[in-house]
């Protein structure tokens, strides 16, 4: 009789772990086109970063080159005045 209450149990235990899983598996499919969707924006955002590294530093050379331009006028101008 006990191993009837316990078979019963386990058997009842196991339909509704059945039925709590069933929903999660039937999402399983969405859930991996948007792991997909989500790898393929990661992969951009670090395109993106790394285009935007070359734009700082090209930023920070052209800036460079300015200041030199700047202080190069700055020089003739100074000449000229002599």
């Amino acid at each position: 009789m006990v191993t009837w209450i316990v078979l019963a149990v386990v058997l009842f235990a196991l339909v509704v772990l059945g039925l709590a899983v069933r929903p999660v598996l039937a999402r399983l499919p969405r859930l991996r086109r948007a792991a997909v969707a989500l790898q393929g924006r990661q992969a951009e955002a670090e395109a993106l970063r790394s285009t935007a590294e070359a734009l700082q530093q090209r930023a920070e050379a052209l800036q460079a080159r300015a200041a030199t331009a700047q202080e190069r006028v700055a020089l003739i101008k100074a000449k000229r005045g002599k």
